[in-house]
C-alpha cells in the first residue's frame, strides 16, 4: 500500500501570494467589482508609494490624473476588461507624492468557474525611463528633421534604393527651384543634363555609392527654370543595423559663385603674370634694341658715306647696296622690338591714310606677290589721323605680310578705312573719334586659341625661320602708343580681319612737304656743330655725315667735355647735337647748361628711346638709327641762323 502526501491547497495559495508579494518591477494587485483595491504587492508599494494599510479599500482611480478621472477613464477601463476579457493601455499615473510616471497597464477580469466576474487583476509596469528615452529620441529626431528641413545653403534629400526622391528640404527648393510636391516620387535623374542622363551618370553615381559607401563629384546640374549651376554632390548609402540598404542620402551644394570667383582669381593671377612677363621682356628687348640701334647707325652711316664717296664700280656698288639693305632690315627689326617695348620714339603728325596707302601700293604688291589681289576701299574723304607715319607704314606692311602668309594659294586682301565715333568704350577702344583702317584676307583664319595669343610677343604659327612673332605685337604697340587699338577678328574657315583704330587728328595741320635734298644741304652748309656722344663709333660716323653735309664739327665724348669746349668759345657754335642717354650727365641736362653759356644755341637731342623726361620735350629730337637724309631733314627743321 502506497501512501501519497497531498499538499494542502492553503500551502499553494501561500506560495503564490509570496511570489506575487516578492515582485518589485510590477505593481500587481486585485480590485473588486467596484474598483476598490483588495490586495497590494511590493512592486506596487515601490513605484506608487503607498503602504498596504493606506491603500486597501481605496478606489484605484486615485492613481489617475485629474483629467483622466474627469473623462471617466477608470470606469471605461473596467468595463472594457469585463466586456472584452482584457484592457491594455499606456498613460500617465500619479504617485502618492503627486509626481507622475508613465506606465503600461493590463487589467484582466477575475471570473468564477461559471464565468461570473467577481473582480479584476491589475498589472502596472513603470515605463517612465523608457518613455523619457523614447521622448528624447523623438525630440532628437524632430530637431534633426527640422535642422535638415531648415538648411537653405545645401540641398539635402533622401532617395530610395531605386533613386526615387522621398523627401525634400528648403535648401533643395531654393537651389533647384522645385517644391516638395513637384519632386517627391520622381527619379533624381531629372536634375541631370540630357547628355549626362543619356550617358548613364545617375545610375553610375548610385552604383558607386552602393559599392564604396560614398560618391562625390563636381558637375553641372539643371534648375527648374532650365538654368545650369555648378554643383558639389555627395551621395551616401544608408543601411540598417543588419546591412540592408534603406536608400541614399544626397547632399548638393551650389558652388557656381565660388568656382567663378576662383576662375576670376586665376585669370587675374595669369594676367598679372603675363603683365610681369611682358614688362620683363619689354625691359630686355628695349635695352637690346637701343644698343643695337647704335651699332646699326654706325653701319648705315658708314656705308652711305663710303657709297657716296667711292666712284661707281659694278663689282663694289652692288655689295655696298646689299650691305645697306641688310642694315636697313636690322633697323626695321629694332623698330619692331622698340615698339613692342613701347620705347620707339614717335614723331606724331597728321597722316592721310589714303595718301599713305596709295604711296605704298607698289611696295605692298611686290611684297605680297602676284597671287594676292589687293583691293582698296576708301571713302572720298577721310580725316587725317594722329600717328607716326613711318611706324604706321611699317604696321600696315606687317599686317599685309601676315595676310599673305595666311593665303599660301593666293587670295584677296581688302584694305579699307572708315570714320567712327565711339560714344562709349568698345572692344578695348576708348570713346572718341577714330579712323578704322582694316585689312581683311580670304585666308585660313585662326582658331580661338590661336586668336587669343595672336598679339603675344614671339608667338607665331609659322615654321622655323619664317617669323619672329613680333609682327602683331609691334602693330599693337604702335597703335597703343598713339592712343589707338589693334583689334583682330578671325574664324576658321572665314579669314582674318585686322583693324587699326587710330585717333583722328583734331585740327593739327598736315605735315609740310619735306624740303629737297639740295635745300637741306644748303641749310646745313657752314654750320658749326658740337657733336656729343659717349659711343666713339657713333661720333666717327655722325661726324662724317655732318661734314659731308658741309658742317664744321667738334666732337665730345661726354657732357663735361662739351661744356669745356663751350666755355672756351674757340668756335662760335650754331648747333648742339647730343645723345639723350649718357653717363653722369644726360643730353637734356647738358642742353640746359649749354644754353646758359650760349643762349642762342640750337639743340637737337638724338635718342633711340621714346621715353624722355619733361626737360627733353623742349628740344628737337631725332630717332636712332638715322641716315644722312634724316639728319639733313632734322637740320632743315631747326631755326638756324
Amino acid at each position: 500500500m502506497t501512501l501519497e502526501l497531498v499538499q494542502p491547497s492553503y500551502v499553494a495559495e501561500d506560495r503564490f501570494r509570496l511570489l506575487i508579494d516578492s515582485i518589485t518591477d510590477y505593481a500587481i494587485y486585485m480590485l473588486n467589482l467596484d474598483g476598490e483595491i483588495i490586495s497590494w504587492n511590493a512592486g506596487a508599494r515601490r513605484f506608487k508609494g503607498y503602504d498596504e494599510q493606506e491603500i486597501l479599500g481605496q478606489h484605484f482611480s486615485r492613481f489617475y490624473t485629474d483629467e483622466d478621472r474627469a473623462a471617466g477613464k477608470p470606469g471605461l477601463a473596467l468595463a472594457c476588461a469585463a466586456q472584452q476579457g482584457r484592457f491594455e493601455s499606456e498613460g500617465w499615473r500619479v504617485r502618492k507624492d503627486g509626481s507622475q510616471f508613465w506606465c503600461h497597464v493590463i487589467i484582466d477580469p477575475v471570473r468564477t468557474p461559471d464565468g461570473s466576474v467577481i473582480g479584476f487583476a491589475k498589472v502596472t509596469r513603470d515605463l517612465t525611463q523608457q518613455r523619457q528615452a523614447q521622448e528624447a529620441l523623438r525630440q532628437s529626431q524632430e530637431q534633426f528633421r527640422l535642422l535638415v528641413l531648415g538648411v537653405t545653403d545645401y540641398a539635402i534629400y533622401m532617395l530610395d534604393p531605386d533613386g526615387i526622391i522621398t523627401n525634400w528640404n528648403a535648401g533643395a527648393e531654393r537651389i533647384k527651384g522645385y517644391r516638395p510636391d513637384e519632386v517627391i516620387g520622381r527619379h533624381f535623374s531629372m536634375f541631370f543634363e540630357e547628355a549626362a542622363r543619356n550617358a548613364g551618370e545617375p545610375q553610375r553615381s548610385l552604383a558607386t555609392a552602393l559599392a564604396e559607401g560614398r560618391f562625390e563629384n563636381r558637375a553641372w546640374r539643371v534648375r527648374k527654370d532650365g538654368t545650369r549651376f555648378f554643383a558639389n554632390i555627395v551621395i551616401d548609402a544608408i543601411r540598417d543595423d543588419s546591412g540592408t540598404l534603406l536608400g541614399f542620402a544626397k547632399i548638393t551644394r551650389d558652388i557656381t559663385e565660388s568656382v567663378e570667383t576662383q576662375r576670376a582669381l586665376d585669370e587675374a593671377r595669369e594676367a598679372l603674370f603675363q603683365s610681369q612677363k611682358m614688362e620683363a621682356l619689354g625691359q630686355l628687348t628695349g635695352g637690346i634694341a637701343h644698343d643695337f640701334n647704335n651699332l646699326l647707325m654706325v653701319i648705315l652711316s658708314s656705308l652711305e658715306i663710303v657709297r657716296r664717296r667711292l666712284p661707281p664700280d659694278p663689282r663694289i656698288t652692288p655689295l655696298l647696296n646689299n650691305a645697306v639693305q641688310g642694315a636697313q632690315r636690322g633697323a626695321s627689326l629694332t623698330r619692331r622690338m622698340l615698339a613692342f617695348a613701347r620705347r620707339q620714339q614717335l614723331v606724331l603728325e597728321a597722316v592721310d591714310l589714303g595718301v599713305m596707302v596709295r604711296g605704298m601700293a607698289d611696295l605692298l604688291q611686290s611684297s605680297l606677290g602676284s597671287r594676292i589681289q589687293i583691293e582698296t576701299r576708301f571713302p572720298l574723304f577721310v580725316r587725317p589721323v594722329r600717328a607716326d607715319g613711318n611706324q604706321l607704314e611699317l604696321a600696315v606692311l606687317n599686317l599685309a605680310v601676315n595676310a599673305r602668309d595666311a593665303m599660301p594659294d593666293g587670295g584677296v586682301l581688302v584694305i579699307e578705312a572708315r570714320e567712327c565715333q565711339l560714344t562709349e568704350p568698345r572692344e578695348g577702344v576708348a570713346a572718341g573719334n577714330y579712323v578704322c583702317l582694316s585689312l581683311t584676307d580670304t585666308g585660313e583664319g585662326m582658331d580661338p586659341l590661336t586668336l587669343a595669343r595672336a598679339t603675344e610677343p614671339f608667338f607665331t604659327t609659322k615654321g622655323v625661320g619664317k617669323g619672329t612673332g613680333l609682327g602683331l605685337s609691334m602693330v599693337d604697340g604702335v597703335a597703343a602708343q598713339v592712343g589707338g587699338k589693334l583689334v583682330v577678328r578671325s574664324a576658321r574657315p572665314g579669314g582674318t580681319t585686322a583693324e587699326l583704330w587710330l585717333p583722328v587728328d583734331e585740327g593739327a595741320p598736315v605735315t609740310a612737304p619735306v624740303a629737297s635734298a639740295s635745300s637741306q644741304v644748303s641749310t646745313a652748309k657752314g654750320l658749326s656743330v658740337l657733336l656729343v656722344d659717349d659711343d666713339p663709333l657713333i661720333l666717327v660716323s655722325a661726324e662724317a655725315m655732318l661734314e659731308d653735309l658741309g658742317c664744321r664739327v667738334h666732337t665730345a665724348a661726354s657732357g663735361e667735355q662739351a661744356l669745356a669746349l663751350l666755355e672756351q668759345g674757340s668756335d662760335g657754335f650754331d648747333l648742339l647735337i647730343t645723345d639723350h642717354m649718357m653717363p653722369h650727365m644726360s643730353g637734356p641736362q647738358l642742353a640746359a647748361r649749354a644754353l646758359t653759356l650760349c643762349p642762342g644755341l640750337q639743340v637737337l637731342i638724338v635718342s633711340g628711346f621714346g621715353e624722355v623726361d619733361s626737360a627733353a620735350t623742349a628740344f628737337a629730337r631725332l630717332a636712332k638709327p638715322f641716315d644722312q637724309q634724316s639728319l639733313a631733314r632734322a637740320l632743315a627743321g631747326l631755326q638756324l641762323v
